[in-house]
Parts: structure tokens; sequence; C-alpha cells
């Protein structure tokens, strides 16, 4: 006997149940963001609750902020307390690659989800963490948006929030008005910001141009002027200017394939050193030119201006502790918290020296039997090896870093720029060689510099990085392949930290060598 089951009707309560998610991360005002939704829905008759899944870190996991609601009927709904994939009206994400994410968690589906996003980037720390450029690809991301989504808003609500004095919470909620995914008029919306209480104006302004990027009328910006460009110029002493000037006019008269990249190189050294120190850098150039010429359009000599510079301007103790106290460091950093003059901005820097970094800072004799003695090495790395946080809002943090910062006049006397010194022409000794008999391959030798940077565990980790690629440049020497070779091992030590990638390209070298 065959039964035949009554099909079930949809609930009519169920379907007029709208579910909206918000994903952000911290500091970009998502609880705020969905505060004046729950309170905008509650203020026009609808039932309505608001959960937040909070994420694992800052740009390790976005909070997933989860409103459901409904029109009050007699019998309210149960509401859900986390989105489910295919299950979202409206989707809001705080940043590009939380449109990403939503995207690939099935939370957009191109039969009913609205889609609002901002394009602007905040990079996650996968992104950081790669030794080479790992930001993802933004136009990736808007075109899978484009396949799932129902009706898509994508536009740089961070700066249209910025430009009206306000942040980005206050555009996105404009941009959900403007978008009509919701039943309520604009006052509504309008309304429940004056509600909250804080920062109302600025966040009516934001609120106006979110909501009118959403239907497209974006506000025009006024084009700037053409500043003109401006030679490097230096503030000082007249002696010290002069010496300037005609370092400079020396970079000046070079190849001009190489011109533009030594001029930046010379800024570099000397911003680390000073103009003595940049005529050595010149010196250091002009030994590539001498076994460089224009039928190569000075390829060699302008990658060389380039790495000689970053080889010369390491990051030793002396220049992180100048960097983290420079005035512009620190009106950056109350720029980006917008802290008024008013507010009290409490900064705290991470500190987590090696050994070798305490030996480096040694005077250079010093320095080398001290790092070559097992005991003292384990001693240094007993009373320093360890995460430090130093407050520098605070006078004795501060005094303690602008000090260290101020030993330029010391450091060419260092273990650590002994080491330097020795590394770098051991190097060019390396590249020149190759010159005569490959080219290319100078040229590609030359660029493996850009595996060494930072400082202390990072500096190590690209260090060893670089003496691999280098020692596998003695299995290729003699092929017409060589150079090519030597690019592929860059990029796959540049895919990840641990240097797994690397470590498989060069087991396929010997493979065939």
């Amino acid at each position: 006997m065959n039964m035949v089951l009554p099909q079930k009707t949809p609930d009519a309560r169920v379907e007029k149940i709208i579910k909206l998610a918000v994903m952000a991360v911290g500091g970009q005002g998502g609880g705020v963001l969905t505060g004046w939704i729950e309170a905008m829905a509650r203020a026009e008759g609808y039932v309505c609750q608001a959960t937040s899944v909070a994420g694992v870190a800052q740009r390790t996991g976005a909070t997933i902020y989860y409103v459901e609601m409904a029109p009050k009927s007699a019998l309210d709904p149960v509401f859900a307390l986390a989105p489910a994939a295919g299950d979202v009206d409206v989707l809001i994400a705080a940043e590009m690659m939380e449109v990403g994410r939503a995207v690939m968690r099935g939370f957009v589906t191109p039969d009913r989800t609205t889609l609002i996003g901002s394009t602007h980037r905040a990079l996650a720390v996968s992104e950081k963490m790669a030794p080479g450029d790992g930001i993802a690809d933004a136009d990736e991301v808007r075109a899978a948006a484009e396949i799932a989504a129902h009706k898509l808003v994508l536009e740089d609500m961070e700066g249209l929030a910025v430009g009206a004095g306000s942040v980005i919470s206050a555009s996105l909620f404009g941009a959900l008005a403007g978008s009509g995914a919701l039943p309520f008029p604009r006052e509504a919306y309008e309304n429940a910001i004056r509600a909250g209480g804080k920062g109302v104006e600025p966040s009516l302004r934001a609120f106006a141009v979110g909501f009118d990027a959403a239907q497209g009328k974006l506000p025009e910006t006024p084009q700037a002027p053409e500043e003109e460009i401006k030679p490097f110029s230096l503030v000082g002493p007249e002696k010290l200017q002069a010496e300037w000037a005609a370092l400079v006019d020396r970079a000046d008269r070079l190849p001009e394939p190489v011109r533009d990249l030594a001029l930046a190189g010379l800024a570099k050294v000397v911003n680390f050193q000073d103009c003595a120190y940049g005529a050595l850098y010149l010196d250091r150039l002009d030994t590539v030119l001498a076994r460089d010429d224009a039928a190569h359009d000075w390829a060699l000599s302008a990658a060389a201006a380039k790495y000689i510079a970053n080889a010369m301007a390491y990051d030793d103790i002396i220049r992180v502790a100048d960097l983290k106290t420079r005035a512009p460091r620190l009106s950056h950093i109350r720029q980006e918290m917008r802290a008024g003059d008013e507010n009290l901005l409490q900064l705290t820097e991470y500190f987590h020296p090696r050994a070798e970094e305490i030996a480096g800072l040694m005077p250079a004799r010093l320095g080398a039997k001290v790092e070559a003695s097992e005991r003292w090495m384990s001693r240094l790395n007993r009373w320093f090896d360890k995460g430090r946080r130093l407050r520098t809002d605070r006078l004795p943090a501060f005094l303690m870093l602008h000090f260290l910062g101020g030993l330029k006049g010391y450091r060419l006397r260092t273990h650590r720029h002994a080491l330097e010194v020795a590394h770098l022409e051991d190097w060019l000794r390396r590249c020149l060689a190759e010159v005569e008999t490959d080219y290319a391959l100078a040229v590609e030798l030359v660029k493996c510099r850009r595996l060494i940077k930072g400082y202390s565990d990072t500096h190590a980790r690209g260090l060893g990085k670089f003496d691999r690629v280098m020692g596998a440049a003695d299995l290729l020497r003699g092929r017409d392949d060589a150079a090519d070779w030597i690019a592929r091992l860059r990029e796959a030590a540049l895919q990840d930290v641990d240097g797994k990638a690397l470590d498989g390209a060069i087991a396929t070298v010997r493979s065939f060598v």
C-alpha cells in the first residue's frame, strides 16, 4: 500500500523574516551598525533579534553580526542565532576580503542576497606574513561577487566615511538604506542614528554619501593640481647641504636607466647614516657600472642601485629604535587612530631581541668574541630573548628608544655593521663574477638580495633563504637557463615563511643537475 504524504506549505510568518548579516573586523564599528539596524527595526514595529559570533583575532577572522526581524504578529517567530548558507537576505561586508569570505561561505546567493561591501583593503595577517607580495587580488573577489549576488553595492565606504569626518559603519548604514533592501524609509535610518546620541552630525554626513553611493551618485572629488616634482633636498647646516648637493649632482650624471633608482637609494642610505655613507654607496655603485654597458640597457646597474642601498640600510636595533621615535610616525599613528589633541593615546611597542641583536650592538671585536662563545650567547638569550612591551607614551621607555636611535655615530664600529659589510661585499663579488659569462645570471643574483629584509627572526629567515638560493647558483652555473632558474627559486622563496616552496624548487634543481 502506497501512502501519499501531504506536502507541507511554507509558513507565511517564516517567509516574512528578514535575515541580515554583517561581517566586520575590530575597529570598523560592526556592533554600532548592528545596533542601529536593531533599533530602527524595533522603532518601525518589527520584532528583532541581534547576535554576534566573534572572530579569532582582528585580521584572522571577522566578527559576524546576525540580525533577524519580522513584522509583529499574534505569534512571534523563534529566531535563529547564526546565519546559514543560502539563507541570507542582506550581507554587509566592511572590507573587500570579507566580501570574498561571505561568498566562499555561501552566505551570498543569486536568488535573494543583496551584497553591500566596501572596496578598501585592511590587509589580513596571512597577507602581511607573506615574504613577498601576499596581497590577494581584489578584482577576483569583485568578479565572484558579481556572479554570486542578486544585487551588488560595492564602493569605497571607508574613504567616503573618512571624507565625511566619520567612520565606515555610518556609510554602510547609508548604503543599506540606499539599496532598498529593507522596507523602511530613509527617515527611519536617520532617526536611529540620532537616537544613538554620539557623533550624530558626522554620522549623518557619512550616511548621506553612503546612501547616494548605493544609488550610483558618488560625490565629486576635486582634482588636485599637479604638484611639481621637487628634487631631493636636505634641511640642515650649510656644510651638510653642500655635501648633499654634491652627492645629488654625482648621481644625476649616472646613465638614465640607473639615475632615478640611484637617487632614491642615495636618499635612503644618507637618511640611514650620513653623507659620507652616501658617498660610499655611490662608490660601490660605480664598481658595478664599470662592469656594465649600454648594450644591456644598464640592467645590472639599475638592479644594483636598488639592492645595494637596501643592503647598506639594514634593520638593526639603532634603526628600529630611530624609526619608532620619529615625530612623523607618531603623527601618523594619531591620525590613523583619529585621536584629537584632547585625546590621550597609549602606545605599546613590541620587541623581541635575540642574542645576535645584542652581540651585534657591541664593538666589532668584542661582539665577534661574544657571538663565538656558546656560553655568552646562552647568557644573552636567557637575559634578553623574551617578548618586551615598551609603553612609549611614557617617558622612560621613549627616552631609552630615543637614545638607541641616536647611536648613528657609533653604528659603523659595531659587530653588526662589520657582518653586513662583509656579507655585502661577498654578495657583490659573486654577482660580478658572472658578468662576463652570463650577464642575465648576474642580474638575477643581484635581485636575490630582495630575500633579506626585516629585523630579528624575520632577518634570520630571509638570510637563510638567500644563502640557499645563492648556493643553488653554484649548481646551475654554465647552464643556458641558469638565470631563469634563479628567478624561479627567488619567487619560490617569497611564497611562504617556512621556505617549503623553496625546498621543493631546490629539490627539482638537484634532480636534473
